[in-house]
């Protein structure tokens, strides 16, 4: 008995499922076919709505005429042209057809295609001026003269009135008006000015007379209330 061989004992456990292969893939082929039984059945879970189920209503589209309309952004005003509003009118508040502006160098007249701004001559060119001056050389001597300025009030009222002469160099030595009360004197650079101290009644005279020294008796500038007076 002790020379015979016994048959080997087979193996159990992980020895025997390592020694035969075919044991895992069979494992794994069964837990495919289970999973994908599993998801066919969850595919069809998700079937559509059966028979009678209420479907929600479609609501039709909106018609153009039921859109609300949308205000699109504010259009900047026109831009504003001096002399003119911006009213449906055209015209400035106190124009008129035909009417003269204040200063006479404008007027806005109204007319079938909207205003039309038009030039009209200024008022000093229409109107002579109120008070005139004529200049003139009263005396001449060695080393200077005398000189006047001759006005005449030309309005309907009493006026006021403003002498400016500028002369080449020169000293002014006094300047004073000829009976009536005085006024003021301003000296500036190479000439003065004389501001009446008492008003001219209308048709009325006065005349201003100045000694000057050391400079020609003709003046570079002479005006009355800012009017070149003549006589030189």
């Amino acid at each position: 008995m002790s020379g015979m061989r016994r048959a080997p004992r087979l193996s159990h456990g992980p020895a025997a499922i390592v020694s035969s292969p075919w044991i895992v893939v069979g494992a794994g082929v069964l837990v495919m076919v289970v999973l994908l039984f599993m998801a066919l059945g969850a595919y069809r879970g998700r079937s559509p709505a059966p028979d009678g189920a209420p479907v929600p209503p479609v609501l039709p589209l909106p018609t153009a005429a039921e859109v609300p309309s949308v205000p699109g952004p504010a259009s900047s005003p026109p831009p504003v042209r001096p002399g003119l509003s911006g009213r449906a009118s055209g015209l400035p508040p106190s124009a008129s057809a035909g009417s003269r502006s204040p200063s006479g160098s404008a007027s806005v007249r109204a007319t079938g295609g909207g205003p039309v701004l038009t030039r009209s001559p200024s008022r000093a060119a229409q109107e002579p001026s109120a008070m005139t001056g004529r200049y003139r050389v009263v005396q001449s001597f060695d080393g200077g003269f005398i000189g006047e300025v001759a006005m005449t009030n030309r309005s309907g009222e009493s006026r006021a009135w403003t002498v400016r002469l500028e002369f080449s160099g020169g000293r002014l030595v006094t300047a004073w008006v000829e009976g009536v009360p005085q006024g003021t004197l301003r000296q500036f650079g190479d000439g003065f000015t004389y501001v009446s101290g008492v008003d001219v009644r209308p048709g009325g005279s006065v005349s201003l007379r100045f000694h000057l020294e050391r400079t020609s008796s003709t003046p570079r500038e002479c005006t009355v209330d800012g009017v070149r007076c003549g006589g030189f």
